[in-house]
Formats: structure tokens, C-alpha cells, sequence
């Protein structure tokens, strides 16, 4: 291993410690004991795909916002942290989960207090427009998050451009300014990207006159964005062709708001009661956002039941079968819920195929699977019936499981957050003993997931 590697490796063994010491996990290896199906009921709170960009949206208000059942992950800590080096103040609310949010005191935030807290976040670019709106200025380090694929911030630097933007490139970032105010303005995205999508309707909302996009992504935490903007005093209006406009006003006002529940965090438990033999009650989770993953979850042989106070998921006994899966936007099966259920999908008789068409560097968490003994294949060409942008790029992006196979315990080291509880998942229902390191990262996006597996009656030990 060279000298660049390893300070990569030591790099990333950080930030996973950082994420997991940041809400209480005291270790950050974990020493499973597989066979053992997963059996309880666990609570899923907001989504953090919503959540973080509600915390955002609270600086646009004049008064103070609450958001409520804000899950205690790492990404929240962050984005906590960045709103507070900004002058908000951030305090508990009397309901736990909740947060109240009070940015009557807004200020630039020094380059050194912005880096610190932001850490490998990306949240930070999604600042930039509330920011130009309330300081005329804003400033963003260098971004990172997890190495999944290619999401690179030109687009977004171009939207604010072309609200008015003057944006600066410098050695250790980019400085934005707004010497003239933010404009409307007509916008159209090559691809319904969800990121693009929600610096918009953040830039837009008190941006002079109207804007139009095109392409929009429509995923249930966009809609649950706007949900929140409208109750601000937004007015935007969202059409069937994947179009939003916004007519920008000048005030906007603090909101109160539940957050929607996390999906992602549902159907990764989902997945880890179908893999593990097991029936697991995710409290809090509904069917409606959830329609297409419990179609193909019952595609495969997973049984569900819908409760009004949530979603029981368990294998019901007999073979798992075979699917073919293509992700997509929203209301596609989602990038994020194709890797927990890849381990599922080991089990199953006979040949599944996932065609990933979001991100072109998503199964990077295989290679361990195949290590503990998954027939697993990994293809440049799009398989599964459709092709996509990634086709003629020389991406790996579509996978070929054979099965069943029996997993084996390993040495596992986490790569990325929905791959780190992939492997966790997997280690679960190996035969055998499994160490899973670097799973501060999972602490990004699960909440309490140490606990969780305590009340579900898995076997294992917490180590370093």
C-alpha cells in the first residue's frame, strides 16, 4: 500500500470516529456473531435526506422555526454546528427530537469555523443562497461526503450565478456575493437531481420575481421541503412535468413542522429482516412513500404488514426469488434502498440484476460480499432492459447476483453510509463471526443503530 493510500485510509478511519463520538457511539468496530434472525420493533424519526435542508431553510425566516422528531445523527450535528458559527441559535425544544431554530442574529461565519464544522458534509453549498439572501455574502470550503460517484457543485455554482451571483474561486474555497440581490430566473436540469432541485427552491423563494425549473426531482423530502417553505410564506406550485415555480417574495417567516419519516432508514431495517430470517416492526414508517420498494420487497418473498403506527417487515418462510431492479428518481425504486437489499438478494433462487442508474460508483460496498461468499458481478453495461447516462461512460454499474449462497464471516471495513449498513446487514446473516470497522459512518444517517440492534437481539460486541 503506497503513502497516498494509507493517508486516505487513516483519513477516512477519522471521520468515521469523528461521526460516531459526535452522537455517543464509544467504538468503532463491531465484533458480529451472524446466524441469528432479527426479531422487535424498532422507531424510525425524520428523514435526513429532509431534515438537514429544513434546518437550511430556517435561516431564511425572520423568526424562529421548530422542527420536530430530528433524528440524533452525525449529519444533523454538523449541520448544527455550521448554523450556530453563523449566529443561529439552536436549542432543544420541550418534545424530544425536536429542535427550535432562531436566526434573528445571522452573521458571516469566519472560513476556519466553516471548515471545521463542516467536515466531509456537502451540506454547505445549500447555505449559499439563504446566506446571499440575509448577509449579501456567503463562503464554502472544499466538499466532500461519501465517495459514491460524481456530484460535483459546477451545477450549482451556475443556479446561483444565474439568480446573480458573483462567485469567487479560492485556494481554500469559493466566496459568493450579491452586490445587485438575487433574481428569478429559468432553469432547466439535465438530470432531476435532488441536490440541484433543493438549492433552487432555496435560492428562489425570496429571489425577486419568478422562477421557473425544469426537470425537477419530486422525491417525498423535496415535496416535504416545499411543504416547509410554504408554510414560510413561499408560494410555489408544482406541476405534473416535473416543473416548480416560484414566485419570489420579500419576508418569510419562521415555520413549525414534523418531519417526514426517514424511507432510506426503513427499508434498510426491511431489508436486514428479510436477509436474517427475521420480523422486524419499523415504527413510524408508511406505505405511501414507500409503494415501490414494498413492491418489489414482496417480489422477492419479504412480507409486510401496513399498521397505522407503522410497517411490520419479516420473511414468512419458502424461497426468496430472483428480481430484476433498475434505481431511479422518485417515484422510481430509490439508489438508496438497492444495497441493503442486495444482501437479500444472495438468498435468493436463481439471478438477480441491479442496474444502477443514479450514482455510477454505488457498489463499491461488493467486494466484501463476494470475500464472505457472494456470486456476485459487477458490469459496465446496462443491464436490466434500459440503458442509461452512465452506459457509455465506462462506469461499473450494474450488478449480476447469483444464489443462494451462504455468507461467511469476515473482516469487513465500511466504505460509505447505505454500504456500511449494507455490511452490517450482511455480517448479520453470515455464518460465523464478523468484524465490521469504521462504522462511525453509518452514525451519519442511523440513528441509535447500536441500540436498535440491541432491542432486535443480535450478538455482538462493541471493540476500539
Amino acid at each position: 500500500m503506497n503513502d497516498a493510500r494509507q493517508h486516505d485510509d487513516a483519513n477516512e478511519r477519522g471521520s468515521a470516529q469523528n461521526h460516531g463520538a459526535s452522537v455517543g457511539l464509544t467504538a468503532d468496530k463491531i465484533t458480529i456473531r451472524g446466524g441469528i434472525p432479527l426479531v422487535g420493533r424498532i422507531e424510525v424519526k425524520g428523514a435526513k435526506n429532509l431534515v438537514t435542508k429544513a434546518m437550511v431553510a430556517a435561516l431564511l425566516g425572520e423568526t424562529p422555526s421548530v422542527l420536530k422528531d430530528v433524528p440524533n445523527i452525525s449529519d444533523v450535528r454538523i449541520v448544527r454546528g455550521l448554523l450556530e458559527v453563523h449566529g443561529v441559535k439552536v436549542t432543544e425544544g420541550d418534545e424530544p427530537g425536536t429542535l427550535v431554530l432562531d436566526p434573528v442574529d445571522v452573521e458571516s461565519a469566519h472560513f476556519a469555523a466553516i471548515d471545521a464544522h463542516a467536515g466531509s458534509s456537502r451540506i454547505p453549498i445549500l447555505f449559499c443562497g439563504p446566506l446571499l439572501h440575509r448577509l449579501g455574502e456567503a463562503f464554502i470550503p472544499d466538499l466532500g461526503g461519501c465517495r459514491i460517484g460524481d456530484r460535483p457543485i459546477d451545477f450549482h455554482l451556475e443556479v446561483l450565478r444565474k439568480f446573480g451571483a458573483v462567485v469567487e474561486k479560492q485556494p481554500n474555497g469559493i466566496r459568493m456575493s450579491a452586490p445587485n440581490g438575487l433574481k428569478g430566473a429559468k432553469l432547466e436540469l439535465p438530470y432531476p437531481s435532488v441536490g440541484a432541485t433543493e438549492q433552487v427552491l432555496l435560492t428562489a423563494v425570496r429571489a425577486e420575481g419568478l422562477t421557473e425549473l425544469k426537470g425537477a426531482a419530486i422525491e417525498p423530502e423535496i415535496m416535504d421541503l416545499i411543504n416547509i417553505l410554504q408554510k414560510m410564506g413561499a408560494i410555489i406550485t408544482v406541476d405534473t412535468d416535473r416543473v416548480i415555480r416560484i414566485e419570489g417574495v420579500a419576508r418569510l417567516v419562521g415555520y413549525n413542522h414534523r418531519a417526514l419519516f426517514d424511507r432510506n432508514e426503513a427499508a434498510s431495517w426491511a431489508a436486514a429482516a428479510l436477509a436474517t430470517d427475521g420480523d422486524i416492526f419499523v415504527g413510524g414508517a408508511r406505505q405511501a412513500e414507500m409503494i415501490t420498494f414494498l413492491n418489489v420487497f414482496r417480489k422477492v418473498g419479504g412480507a409486510f404488514d401496513i399498521c397505522d403506527d407503522g410497517i411490520r417487515f419479516y420473511h414468512p418462510g419458502g424461497d426468496l426469488k430472483p428480481v430484476i431492479i433498475e434505481t431511479g428518481v422518485h417515484p422510481g425504486f430509490m439508489t438508496d434502498w438497492q444495497q441493503p437489499l442486495v444482501i437479500a438478494l444472495t438468498k435468493a433462487h436463481g439471478t438477480s440484476i441491479v442496474h444502477e442508474t443514479v450514482y455510477e460508483q454505488r457498489f463499491g460496498f461488493v467486494d466484501a460480499l463476494v470475500e464472505m461468499g457472494a456470486t456476485i458481478q459487477i458490469h459496465k453495461e446496462c443491464l436490466g432492459g434500459h440503458t442509461c447516462r452512465f452506459g457509455q461512460r465506462n462506469f461499473n454499474h450494474s450488478a449480476v447476483i447469483t444464489g443462494p449462497t451462504k455468507l461467511r464471516g469476515a473482516d469487513i471495513i465500511v466504505p460509505d453510509l447505505r454500504g456500511g449498513f449494507s455490511h452490517l446487514i450482511a455480517a448479520l446473516s453470515a455464518e460465523g463471526t464478523s468484524t465490521v470497522s469504521n462504522v462511525g459512518i453509518i452514525s451519519r444517517g442511523y440513528e441509535n443503530f447500536i441500540g436498535k440492534l440491541r432491542l432486535l437481539g443480535a450478538d455482538f460486541d462493541l471493540e476500539g
